[in-house]
Formats: structure tokens, C-alpha cells, sequence
């Protein structure tokens, strides 16, 4: 279920801790809407030293945050927050994965947001849409950049007591 919670986007916090607050924020909106169920909420932040990238809200931006990524590596984070209103059970917990862009020319850039729609991704790019375009490099979890840090995700319910199928 959407929610129409506002994120943050504080410089003065960790970026995990940016995104963990989000994902809080978001299961805790569901929270009084659905009090028997297993709320997930979910928020990924890219990030550079000592600078952080949500969503991009117009073309410029995500021109500009792609030309900052541009040939260096930075870091996906995606916090999760598992929330069980009935239990009062809370978990939360942050993945991160450390992604390289090629080297890319502002005509590679206009290319590449050409085929995507980058307003709704941390970063303005999304690895699962002709990422092999501007990425070189993936250290961690693939899953993670892509959405969710499944692996995590999977032992997280596994604890809760979620069974498989």
C-alpha cells in the first residue's frame, strides 16, 4: 500500500540512518490501517561522501545526480522496517552494496534517461533498466539495488516466523 509519507532527506545523519527513519516512517503510516498485519516499509538512499541522493524531481536533477555518479563508486542503502502492530514486534535493518558507474558524457546521461523514468528511483537510475549502460561494478547485493535487499529480507521473516510456501 502507498503511503503518503513525506521523506527526509537530512545530511546531518548517516545516509543508513536516512533511510532507515523512512522506511520507519512508512510502516508506522500502515500501522492503525492494518493492525494484524506484517507491515513492510522500505526507503533506498544512493550516496556519496558526505553527499546523499534521493529521488531526482525534474530532468536537471537527475542529469546532475547521474554526472556526480558519473565514474565514481557510491553506496545503495535500503533500510527495511518489518512491523507488527498486534505483537508490538519492530525489526530494522539496513542493507548496503557498493555500485561503480563508467565513466559517462553528458550525451551517455541524456541517452540513458531517455529510456527510463528516473523520478521514482534513489539516484535517478535503475540497475534492472538498462543498467549495464552506466554501471561497471556491483560489490554486495544485486537485489538490494534493485529494490530490496531479498536475502536480508528472507532471514528477517524467517525470524518473525514467516515460513516458506
Amino acid at each position: 500500500m502507498p503511503t503518503r509519507v513525506e521523506e527526509i532527506e537530512d545530511s546531518s545523519l548517516a545516509p543508513a540512518e536516512v533511510a532507515l527513519v523512512n522506511a520507519w516512517r512508512k510502516a508506522d503510516a500502515l500501522r492503525l490501517r492494518r493492525p494484524k498485519a506484517l507491515i513492510l516499509g522500505a526507503d533506498t538512499v544512493v550516496a556519496l561522501p558526505k553527499r546523499l541522493f534521493g529521488k531526482p524531481s525534474n530532468s536537471r536533477e537527475a542529469v546532475a545526480m547521474l554526472k556526480a555518479l558519473s565514474g565514481r563508486p557510491h553506496h545503495v542503502i535500503t533500510g527495511v522496517c518489518l512491523l507488527h502492530p498486534a505483537s508490538g514486534y519492530t525489526h530494522l535493518f539496513a542493507e548496503t552494496t557498493r555500485v561503480r558507474f563508467r565513466r559517462l558524457g553528458l550525451a551517455s546521461i541524456r541517452a540513458y534517461l531517455s529510456k527510463i523514468h528516473p523520478f521514482d528511483k534513489a539516484g535517478g537510475y535503475a540497475l534492472q533498466e538498462h543498467g549495464e549502460a552506466i554501471v561497471h561494478s556491483i560489490e554486495g547485493s544485486f537485489s538490494n539495488v534493485v529494490g530490496l535487499p531479498l536475502e536480508r529480507l528472507a532471514s528477517a521473516l524467517t525470524a518473525f516466523g514467516c515460513r516458506r510456501g
